[in-house]
């Protein structure tokens, strides 16, 4: 154990050494936001602060949920940098066209379309950027086509769009209107601008534009080389790795005749734990209700089915919400888990426990119902740009909440981690010599759960590293610090400890066995995964040093979900390890689940995306959402109802369950998701990269290409999964409330409880409680 704490510390100590250091390359190169944008003639075009505000406006608006930029965001509206340079380059183009050979540009032949593209290139490439006034000179053209930019943008978003569900009045003024242009233009001007000495722009040559010369660089080319042989390397050493330890037995020497835990009596704080489950189950269903809105957005972008939801419930709002409420429920589902298993580790139970609990309830339901609120009102234009970065909306995917309910949350995770120290304590500071060696290989076990505790806490700050006025790059970066590391990174490390923990609770695996499978699982996969979440920043401005770092650990991250068929076979051996274990059979189904979306969401369609090159076409395709929704709900909102599950399961387990709306519910949303991947999101997203190979980023985004007969039926062929998967969820929620209502609950007993003579284990002497109605525990 001591060589796999060393191997684990040096990786974490080294990778973030890595990554601090491409934070600080970032921050040196960076994209300047100039003072100013002038014309030759001396005409200011964008004066000093209005790329800011008009980030602010962005931000208010909806930001990422509406549109995208720099490809991240939303799908339905257009990327608006690769939509705005487009457009400035086909207006300067039609100007030139017009001005020289007297017809638009497209009626011009090759040789004529040749030299005017050439000309363009020189014009939109040329760095004219001044260090020491700030000041960017442009040609009085750029200036026209800017005017002729605002233009379009007021068809948009004070006149509204239906193809890109923006409703009339989404920016409330010209004054507002004309500095989101600002931002806008700024983002596409260092999407086109060389950086100086270099032959690629700020964003690497992102996005494809042929008319500007936006194309891969021999950097993205090379190092999606590199990528795939160090993933093919990888996989290679970890089959070799893993053929080795097979011979290793891991079951333990015998499995009990009886469960484990059918005599334990739940504690106070696991009792007061139930009601996040309430909220989990309340919370599903909400986000699954507004999925559905979201999706049927892409094709009727004004209503659902008739009605103008679109005037009270805009897609900016349904998206922010179903993607906020979505980590909510995992996030709790993960917390409360935590906070019911920490009795089960420690046998002990801290004084004002419960109270605590419930405290930190009632702040997660303020920070839920607050920051929902905010983000309507903010998208509403019920606020100002400045205070709806506190309470409103923030602007930035899977953070959008705003500054204040940051704080909050950041503080309820504080006070999260606060209860699990305590209840975790005396299993940390019991003394070597006092226990057995199945007690040491729990307490390695315990002190990873506690790291992975302090971690999730603490890495959640990472959101609170920006300002209003933050630029984008840097908050690119900070914000995949959350996204990446403490959802994907720190929470999975968690949850493969509660998970090792609690089959070594129901003597399915040896407590050796378990400690050294969760040390090393972290070790392996935080290996790839902190340094691998550059391979989100490849196009935000960032210097190829993050494309580089990023492209081979992304790669190296998916090494590891090669093997997770191993890990789910073993997850099915041990639910049939004595009749006994099928009371946990459904949990254990979950875990499975999580496996195989963890080998097909996040390996397969994950790295489907992440070189360099695949990503260049296609970052904020449907392709995105395929990873995305594959990997976040089929990895980690599998693993939160898994945990759930197990927790509702061992607090009354001598209770048999019926399992029919069960089986349904994993049923209906293990192949609902698969129908919405497959029919929908998957053949969408290629036909979109395709598009993006052949005629540019714009054309995929566009919506004289998303409305096509072909991609509308496309688009509708997401009815069949998400209806199987909405009666799957509907299905779970029912059987969670049936544990509250009683209707879940099967009245013949199973046969798998203990004589009542018998003794276990887990007899507590600092908890003792007075024996109760079981009847009453959940409710």
């Amino acid at each position: 154990m001591k060589r796999l704490w060393m191997a684990f510390a040096a990786v974490m100590i080294v990778s973030f050494l890595i990554l601090g250091w491409i934070g600080t390359r970032i921050y040196q190169e960076k994209p300047p936001i100039p003072e100013k944008y002038v014309t030759t003639d001396g005409v200011t075009l964008i004066d000093s602060g209005e790329v800011g505000e008009g980030q602010n406006v962005w931000q208010s608006l909806g930001g990422m949920q509406v549109g995208s930029i720099w490809g991240h965001g939303s799908y339905v509206a257009p990327d608006w940098t690769a939509d705005w340079l487009h457009r400035e380059s086909m207006f300067i183009l039609d100007q030139w066209a017009n001005k020289e050979f007297g017809e638009p540009f497209d009626s011009l032949s090759g040789e004529h379309q040749a030299m005017l593209t050439g000309r363009l290139t020189d014009l939109m490439r040329t760095n004219t950027y001044d260090e020491s006034t700030a000041v960017v000179t442009i040609d009085p053209i750029r200036a026209a086509a800017f005017d002729a930019g605002v233009d379009h943008y007021r068809t948009v978003f004070i006149d509204g769009n239906a193809d890109y569900a923006i409703p009339a009045g989404s920016i409330n003024s010209e004054e507002r209107l004309r500095k989101f242009s600002a931002f806008v233009f700024w983002t596409s001007w260092a999407a086109a601008t060389d950086r100086p000495n270099d032959i690629a722009s700020y964003t690497n040559n992102w996005p494809h534009e042929p008319l500007v010369g936006n194309r891969p660089t021999g950097d993205n080319v090379m190092w999606t080389g590199v990528s795939v042989i160090m993933l093919l390397g990888g996989i290679a050493a970890m089959a070799w790795w893993y053929a080795a330890r097979r011979e290793e037995e891991e079951k333990p020497e015998g499995i009990a005749a009886s469960d484990p835990l059918a005599r334990w009596q739940a504690t106070p704080s696991q009792k007061a734990t139930m009601k996040y489950f309430w909220v989990v189950a309340a919370l599903i269903f909400a986000q699954m209700t507004l999925g559905i809105i979201t999706a049927h957005y892409g094709v009727e972008g004004e209503g659902f089915y008739g009605f103008p939801l679109a005037e009270y419930l805009p897609y900016s709002v349904s998206r922010t919400w179903h993607v906020q409420i979505g980590l909510f429920w995992i996030a709790t589902a993960w917390l409360a888990a935590g906070l019911f298993i920490g009795p089960l580790v420690s046998n002990h139970e801290p004084k004002f426990q419960r109270l605590g609990v419930n405290v930190l309830f009632a702040a997660l339901l303020l920070v839920v119902v607050g920051s929902l609120t905010g983000e309507w009102l903010s998208v509403k234009n019920y606020m100002s740009d400045t205070v709806s970065f506190y309470l409103g909306h923030q602007g930035y995917e899977y953070v959008e909440l705003g500054r204040v309910w940051q704080i909050a949350l950041m503080t309820g995770l504080l006070l999260w981690l606060v209860l699990m120290l305590r209840v975790l304590w005396p299993a940390l500071t019991r003394k070597q010599d006092e226990t057995t060696s199945e007690a040491n290989s729990q307490r390695h076990l315990v002190t990873l759960l506690a790291v992975a505790t302090g971690a999730i806490a603490l890495f959640y700050g990472a959101g609170l590293t920006w300002g209003q006025h933050g630029h984008l790059s840097m908050v690119e970066y900070w914000r995949w610090w959350v996204v990446h590391l403490w959802v994907e990174g720190f929470f999975e490390v968690f949850a493969t400890t509660v998970i090792a923990f609690v089959f070594m609770r129901l003597g399915l695996v040896r407590p050796g066995l378990a400690a050294a499978a969760a040390l090393l699982s972290a070790t392996i996969f935080l290996a790839g995964g902190i340094i691998g979440t550059c391979h989100h920043l490849y196009f935000s401005g960032t210097p190829t040093v993050a494309l580089a770092w990023g492209s081979v650990f992304s790669a190296l991250e998916v090494v590891p979900l090669v093997l997770l068929g191993f890990d789910a076979t073993d997850d099915l051996r041990r639910s049939k390890a004595s009749p006994w274990v099928q009371r946990y059979k459904w949990p254990i189904y979950f875990f499975v689940a999580v496996a195989f979306w963890n080998m097909i969401g996040a390996g397969l369609f994950g790295f489907m995306i992440n070189p360099p090159i695949a990503l260049y076409y296609m970052q904020g395709l449907n392709t995105t959402p395929l990873h995305g929704h594959a990997a976040l709900f089929g990895v980690y909102g599998m693993l939160g109802i898994g945990l759930m599950l197990m927790c509702m399961r061992v607090l009354l387990p001598g209770r048999p369950w019926k399992d029919g709306a069960l089986k349904l519910g994993f049923w209906g949303m293990n192949v609902g998701l698969m129908a919405m991947c497959v029919l929908s999101l998957l053949p969408v997203g290629l036909l979109q990269t395709e598009a993006s190979v052949e005629h540019g980023y714009w054309f995929a985004r566009s919506s004289e290409f998303m409305q096509t007969e072909l991609m509308q039926t496309l688009r509708w062929m997401r009815v069949p999964g998400d209806t199987i998967f909405f009666l799957g969820a509907v299905a779970l929620v029912w059987f969670i409330f049936g544990l509250w209502t009683g209707h879940s609950f099967s009245k013949e007993p199973d046969g798998f409880d203990p004589p009542e003579n018998e003794a276990t284990d887990f007899d507590r002497t600092d908890t003792e409680q007075p024996e109760e109605d079981r009847e009453a525990v959940l409710s």
